[in-house]
């Protein structure tokens, strides 16, 4: 039975590329709470299976050699470059994506803390790092809830900013810390 309801719950893709030679084979992800069954090349990376065939473009290309941090996703809650991931490698994961951040309340979806905290302090600049350096984020804010200024900077150092800084990044993770606490004290 689970099988069947694992089934119905699918999205179904296929991935079709103009000079594909390898068979394609059909894999299941598990991307921000959904699964997906899409048949695809072996050799496809995950950043392409997410922008490309789910249309999650939060996700950025920018180095693809995980320098930059851009592609950042969190597999099973740990940041990882999705740029260098052969997505088969991840049919048992939970793949979490900068969509899969927001919240699902009753009167639609909350941005999380983080978001929130970016909007706030303008630590979004120009956006393009913000996805990977959200996610990356957040993975600090599991494991510490309140980081040091020089924790978030050792957190945050594989994701470039080539906006102005990180100064209002720092300060966006901060203001986050302080959402979470006053949402915290709010429920009792």
């Amino acid at each position: 039975m689970g099988e069947a309801k694992d089934r119905a719950e699918c999205q179904w893709h296929v991935s079709k590329r103009e000079g594909e030679s390898v068979n394609p084979e059909w894999v299941r992800l598990r991307i921000n709470g959904q699964l997906h069954e899409i048949e695809l090349q072996p050799n496809r990376l995950l950043i392409d299976v997410l922008r490309d065939d789910l249309r999650l473009t939060g996700t950025k290309r920018g180095c693809d050699d995980s320098s930059c941090g851009a592609c950042t996703v969190l597999v099973d809650d740990e940041p990882q470059m999705s740029c260098l991931m052969l997505a088969v490698s991840y049919q048992e994961a939970e793949i979490t994506t900068i969509e899969g951040v927001a919240a699902d309340t009753e009167s639609g979806q909350e941005l999380d803390a983080l978001q929130r905290g970016f909007a706030m302090e303008g630590g979004a600049q120009c956006g393009y790092c913000t996805p990977g350096v959200i996610l990356a984020a957040k993975y600090l804010l599991a494991q510490n809830p309140d980081p040091s200024e020089q924790e978030i900077r050792e957190a945050l150092s594989g994701n470039l900013c080539r906006c102005t800084g990180y100064s209002q990044i720092i300060a966006s993770v901060r203001k986050a810390v302080e959402l979470a606490r006053e949402r915290l004290s709010s429920r009792g």
